[in-house]
C-alpha cells in the first residue's frame, strides 16, 4: 500500500469537496433556505457528512486506480475521466448555490451523472472494488438530480 498515494487521492477528493462548500455554506440559511423544495427533500445538515463520506470513498477509488501505474494508458484515461467528473462535481455547487441557477445546475449535474456512470465502468475494467466505491456516489447524485430538478421546477 502506497499511503502517500492513499492521503493524496483522499485529500484531492475532499478539497473539492471543500471548493464546493464555499459555495454552498453561506447560501444554506439565506436563499436555499426560501426555495420551494420537494417533500422528499432531506433536512440540511444530512449533506455535509453524507457529502463527506462520499469525498473519501470517490479518494479510496482514485487510490486503487492509480495504485496500478501511470505508466498504464488505461489508468492515465481512468483519471482523466475521474477528474471530469470530479470537476462536474465542484461546478454544480458554483451553478446552483454561487449562481443561483437550478436549470444549469440540472445541466451539469446530468452531465456529472453520465461521468459517474462512465467512471464506474472505466474503473471496472482495472479495478472492480474501485467501481463499486463509486456506486454510492451515483445513487446519491441520481437523488440529488431529483433534488435539483425539483426545485428547478417548483421555483
Amino acid at each position: 500500500m502506497n499511503f502517500f498515494k492513499l492521503i493524496t487521492s483522499i485529500v484531492v477528493c475532499e478539497l473539492a469537496g471543500t471548493l464546493g462548500s464555499i459555495f454552498t455554506m453561506s447560501q444554506i440559511t439565506t436563499w436555499y433556505a426560501t426555495l420551494n423544495k420537494p417533500t422528499l427533500n432531506p433536512p440540511a445538515w444530512i449533506f455535509a457528512p453524507v457529502w463527506t463520506t462520499l469525498y473519501f470513498l470517490m479518494g479510496v477509488s482514485a487510490y486503487l486506480i492509480w495504485n496500478k501505474g501511470l505508466d498504464r494508458k488505461d489508468v492515465k484515461i481512468a483519471l482523466i475521466v475521474f477528474g471530469i467528473q470530479l470537476a462536474l462535481n465542484v461546478l454544480w455547487s458554483i451553478f446552483f448555490f454561487g449562481i443561483h441557477n437550478p436549470a444549469l445546475a440540472f445541466l451539469d449535474i446530468v452531465l456529472l451523472w453520465i461521468s459517474i456512470l462512465s467512471t464506474i465502468f472505466i474503473f471496472y475494467k482495472i479495478s472492480p472494488t474501485a467501481a463499486y466505491l463509486l456506486v454510492p456516489y451515483i445513487i446519491w447524485v441520481s437523488f440529488a438530480s431529483y433534488l435539483n430538478y425539483s426545485i428547478w421546477v417548483l421555483n
